[in-house]
């Protein structure tokens, strides 16, 4: 007799504005199993999810849980009481309330009707429910806000865990992890799978898929795929039912000229962050900078671009020591910054593509001080067209676009100031495996131009396959400079972690 799945999602449809989101798309997960959800930006996972967990009505077909009882969650608080917890990509932490506080958040304990708070037991319950996840180093009474983003995340999914759920949906769990924090997340999955929890895991990262999920299902612009199980399919399998077609090589060949020294940094310091900072960049040069999460690689390239006071040391552009304390110091002397948190600090989501193209760009698209129309349509439409951004037009709001094309509109706006360095804190990071290909075709043709490029990444894969040399910083210091050639992963975690 064939095993009865926890929850079955059969034809489901849904339409925004006569534009269909999804199409009789077919998903089931069994009890106990990590089910794999995958597909490009813009394929429908994140609706399908809010389909089952009841932030959208479905237009058509069915959900039905363990008995064939078929279910209609009108609130994700429905949905929770049915077993079913999301852990969303975007943290749901509120900043100013304690570890504890947010573990508790509309389920507090209290003595009788009294409305006392139990506080030692509700302290007492979130220690347990953070060993469990392997973590002993978040006070219960700490400051959620003041707490790493990895932390804050851990809290989050410490939260689904304690609910006792049946089914946790995991969307890019591991964005904001140290890889610490991602061996003990796959730990606590595994457990829970032992313990018959199913695992809705929702990853770009393809090494992670084959590593903890027993079966993948792939979306493709709304609609269902396939199902595979993971012991029968490969990288390249999955990559063709999500794009359609051979990506061909992971990383593109690199084609550029590296020329003369353009940024020489020398013993630059930040107090408490990082000291002894020494490197150069040439023209035309991919400098990967390696490290785990909290090493000091964004402070780095955040002082460099202004957007962080140096205590110490000097920044060399082209011979020239220069003076870099705020961005507006660095955009001038055309050095670009694309921010790993392109939601709050790359892009204004309710503005358009054409508004946030034009912020940096104001001079580029001015006319005696005036706006001209006609430059700044003329520099998005030429944007948007070599940049292959995916969009209705030029006025539509960024936050509208999948998380690829977000990507694009944040490069975008620094390649309006055709700049001389541009500096990539985390460029893939949510960016599906074909968005991801055409960011590297995008680096490479910035390079061939002889632009030169820092690009801060935590997967290592990606280090390797684009740089032209990796730095590695350990604990606020220069661990090491690999030359292309010379590196692997067991090279770059060795120094990455302190290592001769």
């Amino acid at each position: 007799m064939a095993e009865q799945n926890l929850v079955e999602m059969r034809n489901i449809d849904k339409s925004f504005s006569g534009n269909h989101v999804l199409q009789k798309v077919d998903f089931s997960v069994k009890p106990g199993e990590v089910h794999a959800l995958m597909g490009e930006n813009g394929a429908g996972k994140s609706t399908l999810i809010k389909v089952l967990t009841g932030i959208h009505p479905r237009d058509g077909g069915t959900i039905t849980m363990t008995g064939n009882k078929e279910v209609d969650f009108s609130h994700p608080k429905e949905a929770e009481k049915h077993g079913i917890v999301v852990i969303h990509q975007e943290l749901n932490i509120i900043p100013h309330l304690t570890v504890t506080e947010n573990m508790f958040l509309g389920k507090e304990l209290s003595i009788g009707k009294t409305g006392i708070l139990r506080k030692r037991e509700m302290q007492k319950q979130t220690l347990e429910s953070l060993k469990r996840l392997g973590v002993e180093n978040i006070p219960p009474n700490a400051t959620a806000g003041s707490l790493s983003v990895g932390k804050q995340q851990m809290i989050d999914i410490a939260r689904a865990i304690s609910t006792n759920a049946e089914m946790i949906i995991m969307d890019e769990p591991t964005a904001a992890l140290t890889d610490r924090e991602i061996t003990s997340l796959f730990k606590v999955i595994e457990s829970l799978r032992k313990q018959g929890v199913s695992i809705v895991y929702i990853s770009h990262r393809m090494e992670e898929i084959f590593q903890i999920c027993d079966r993948i299902t792939v979306l493709r612009d709304g609609r269902s795929v396939g199902t595979e199980q993971i012991r029968d399919t490969s990288f390249e399998s999955v990559v063709k039912m999500m794009v359609g077609r051979e990506l061909g090589e992971r990383f593109p060949e690199r084609s550029n000229v590296i020329g003369d020294t353009l940024l020489e940094v020398k013993d630059l310091a930040r107090d408490e962050w990082f000291e002894g900072i020494n490197f150069q960049v040439k023209e035309g040069e991919i400098l990967g900078v390696a490290g785990l999460m909290g090493a000091g690689r964004t402070e780095i390239v955040e002082t460099i671009f202004g957007a962080a006071r140096k205590t110490k040391g000097q920044v060399v552009l082209k011979g020239r020591p220069i003076d870099v304390t705020h961005p507006r110091d660095a955009i001038r002397a055309g050095i670009g910054f694309i921010t790993e948190d392109r939601k709050d600090e790359g892009l204004v989501l309710n503005l358009s593509i054409r508004e946030n193209v034009a912020l940096p760009n104001l001079k580029a698209v001015s006319n005696k001080g005036w706006v001209s129309n006609t430059r700044e349509k003329d520099l998005v439409d030429d944007l948007i067209k070599k940049l292959h951004v995916r969009t209705t037009g030029r006025e539509q709001e960024v936050k509208s676009l999948s998380g690829g094309n977000q990507q694009k509109v944040v490069i975008a706006k620094w390649l309006g100031i055709q700049p001389r360095l541009l500096i990539l804190d985390e460029p893939t990071r949510g960016v599906d495996v074909g968005a991801k290909k055409e960011i590297y075709h995008i680096i490479n043709q910035l390079t061939e131009q002889g632009v030169a490029i820092i690009m801060v990444s935590s997967e290592l894969p990606e280090i390797l396959g684009v740089s032209d040399r990796i730095m590695v910083i350990h604990e606020g210091r220069m661990a090491k400079i690999f030359d292309r050639g010379e590196a692997d992963q067991e090279k770059i975690m060795h120094a990455a972690t302190g290592g001769e």
